[in-house]
C-alpha cells in the first residue's frame, strides 16, 4: 500500500488523462466513463468540498492539458509567440477550463446528494463553458460518446449537454456502488434496472430516423489544398494557393464543390472578376455550385467578415461567420489585451466582425445547404438557427494552425454530434483535414488522408424533418437540470444539513 500512498495525488490527474481517450482520434468511450467513475468516487470519498474542489481541478488539469495541448503550437509556431508565453498562456486556459471541473466536485459534495448532483452540474459546467466569455466547450463529456456509444442515442432529443449528464448520472450510480458498502439489494437491483434501461434505451434510439431523404442524392467534391499555415497569407504566394484551389475544382465535375475556409487567402474585393466567372462557369457545366471561402471587406463600415461564397447555377450567395474566435479572429477588451497582439503574437485576420445570427441557408439546386466555418459547429445551438429549412450542413474550416495534433480529429468528433443533433449529413472541407461526409446517424463514411492535397469524392443526401433537438435545443435540458438542483438544495434545506 505505501507506493499506492505515496503517488495517489497523481490519481486524478490521470484520470482527466484517461478521459482524453474517448475523443477522435481514439473514440475509446469506455475510457471517459471509467475516468467519471473514479472522480466521482474521489469526490463521494473527500471530506470536504474543498477537499472536492481540488480533486476536480487536478482532474481538469489532466483532461485539457493532454486534451489541448495544441492550443500551445498555435500560438507559439504559427503565432509567433514566445515559447515561454505561449506555453504559460495554455496553462492559464487549461487551468481556467479545470476550475469548472473543481466547482462541479466543490458543490456536489455541499449540495450532497452527489449520485444526482454531480451529473447535473456537470453537464450544466458543460453548458456554462459553451457561453462564458463566447465560449470554448472543447473537450464537453458528451462528445466522447459520439459515434459509438449507445448513450449517443440520446443526442437527437438533449444535445450533447444532456449527453454529458446522462453519461455521469450512469457512472456516478457505479461510483456510488463503490462508495457505500451498505447499500439494500433493493438498492442494487434497481441501479442495474437503472443502467440497463440507458444502455438499452440509448442504443434502441441510435436505430431510429428522425429525419427523411428529400430529393436525389447529388455528387459533391471536398476540396482539400493542403496549404502550409506558414506561408499561407504571404503576398507572394497568395497566387499559387488561389491557383491551385481553381485547379483542384476544375477537375471536379460534381454538383456541389466545397473549398476551405480563407481557401482564397485574400480579401474577395481583391479577386479579379476572371477568376469568379471561371468558378461560375465551371459550375454551370457540372448543373451546379461551388463554395469557397474568403475574407469580404465592407467598404462602407470597413469591417472584414470570414466568408463563404457561392458561385455557380444559382445566384451568388454569401454567409459570413457569426461565432468568432477570441484572440484569433476579434480581439476581446482591445484596451486590456491589445498590448499581447502588438509586442507577441502575429495572427492574420485578428480583427474581425460577426455575420448576422439568423442568416439563412443557401439553395443551391434541390438543396438547402447551412454553412458554418471553422468554430462554429461547436455550437450545436447556433446551427439549428438555420434548421428545418437547412436539407444539408456544410462545414469550412482550416485547422492547419494546429499542427499535426489531435485537434482536427477532435473537430471532426463535434461535427460528427452536429450530425447526431440535426439528422442531416455534414460535409466538411478542410485546408489540411479533417475532410470528411458523416451520415445522420455520426458516423463518418469517407474520410481524407491528412496533410495531402486530395479532392474527397462523395455522395451527399439531403433530408428534411426536425429532431426534438432541432425543435427545442438546449432548453428542456437547461430547464431539467435547474430543477434537479433546486430538488437538491430544498432537500438539503429540509434536512438541516447545510454547511
Amino acid at each position: 500500500m505505501q507506493p499506492f500512498t505515496r503517488f495517489r495525488f497523481a490519481i486524478p490527474y490521470l484520470l482527466g488523462a484517461l478521459a482524453v481517450l474517448g475523443f477522435a482520434p481514439f473514440y475509446i468511450f469506455p475510457a471517459p466513463m471509467l475516468a467519471i467513475i473514479g472522480i466521482i468516487y474521489l469526490w463521494i470519498k473527500a471530506d470536504s468540498p474543498k477537499a472536492a474542489f481540488n480533486l476536480g481541478f487536478q482532474f481538469g488539469l489532466g483532461l485539457y492539458v493532454v486534451g489541448i495541448y495544441w492550443i500551445y503550437i498555435s500560438l507559439h509556431d504559427f503565432g509567433g509567440m514566445p515559447w515561454w508565453f505561449a506555453g504559460f498562456s495554455t496553462f492559464c486556459l487549461c487551468a481556467f477550463m479545470a476550475l469548472f471541473v473543481g466547482l462541479v466536485g466543490y458543490f456536489s459534495k455541499r449540495f450532497g446528494f452527489i449520485i444526482i448532483s454531480a451529473p447535473v452540474l456537470w453537464g450544466l459546467s458543460d453548458w456554462v463553458r459553451s457561453w462564458i466569455f463566447t465560449g470554448f466547450p472543447w473537450l464537453t463529456l458528451g462528445y466522447s460518446q459520439v459515434p459509438h456509444s449507445p448513450l449517443a442515442g440520446y443526442m437527437p432529443i438533449v444535445g450533447v449537454y444532456g449527453v454529458s449528464t446522462i453519461t455521469a448520472f450512469a457512472m456516478a450510480i457505479i461510483a456510488y456502488w463503490l462508495g457505500q458498502s451498505n447499500l439494500s439489494a433493493s438498492w442494487r437491483r434497481n441501479a442495474i434496472a437503472a443502467l440497463a434501461l440507458l444502455l438499452v434505451g440509448g442504443g434502441i434510439l441510435k436505430g431510429l430516423e428522425w429525419t427523411t431523404p428529400i430529393n436525389g442524392p447529388i455528387s459533391a467534391s471536398l476540396i482539400q489544398g493542403n496549404t502550409a499555415q506558414s506561408t499561407k497569407w504571404l503576398p507572394e504566394t497568395a497566387q499559387n494557393t488561389i491557383d491551385n484551389y481553381i485547379n483542384m475544382a476544375r477537375a471536379s465535375n460534381a454538383q456541389l464543390i466545397v473549398l476551405p475556409e480563407t481557401a482564397f487567402p485574400v480579401v474577395s474585393s481583391q479577386i479579379d472578376a476572371s477568376i469568379t466567372d471561371a468558378l461560375t462557369n465551371h459550375a454551370k457545366q457540372n448543373n451546379g455550385n461551388i463554395i469557397v471561402g474568403m475574407v469580404k471587406l465592407n467598404q462602407q463600415t470597413n469591417q472584414y467578415f470570414n466568408t463563404a461564397f457561392s458561385y455557380g447555377s444559382a445566384p451568388t450567395q454569401i454567409y459570413a461567420k457569426n461565432h468568432l474566435v477570441p484572440f484569433g479572429e476579434f480581439i476581446p477588451l482591445k484596451q486590456v489585451f491589445g498590448w499581447i497582439y502588438r509586442d507577441w503574437l502575429n495572427m492574420p485576420l485578428s480583427d474581425l466582425s460577426r455575420g448576422g445570427a439568423n442568416q439563412t441557408p443557401m439553395q443551391l439546386g434541390n438543396q438547402n445547404v447551412a454553412v458554418n466555418v471553422c468554430y462554429e459547429d461547436v455550437f450545436g445551438e447556433e446551427i439549428i438557427r438555420q434548421l428545418p429549412a437547412a436539407t444539408l450542413l456544410v462545414n469550412i474550416s482550416n485547422d492547419a494552425w494546429y499542427g499535426e495534433s489531435n485537434a482536427a480529429n477532435q473537430h471532426m468528433q463535434f461535427s460528427q454530434a452536429r450530425a447526431l443533433e440535426t439528422g442531416r449529413m455534414v460535409l466538411r472541407a478542410t485546408n489540411t483535414g479533417a475532410t470528411v461526409a458523416i451520415d445522420p446517424h455520426g458516423y463518418v463514411i469517407a474520410h481524407a488522408p491528412h496533410d495531402v492535397k486530395n479532392t474527397l469524392n462523395v455522395q451527399a443526401q439531403g433530408y428534411t424533418g426536425s429532431t426534438p433537438y432541432v425543435r427545442w435545443g438546449n432548453w428542456p435540458f437547461i430547464v431539467f437540470c435547474f430543477g434537479v438542483l433546486a430538488f437538491v438544495i430544498w432537500r438539503k434545506l429540509k434536512r438541516n444539513e447545510w454547511y
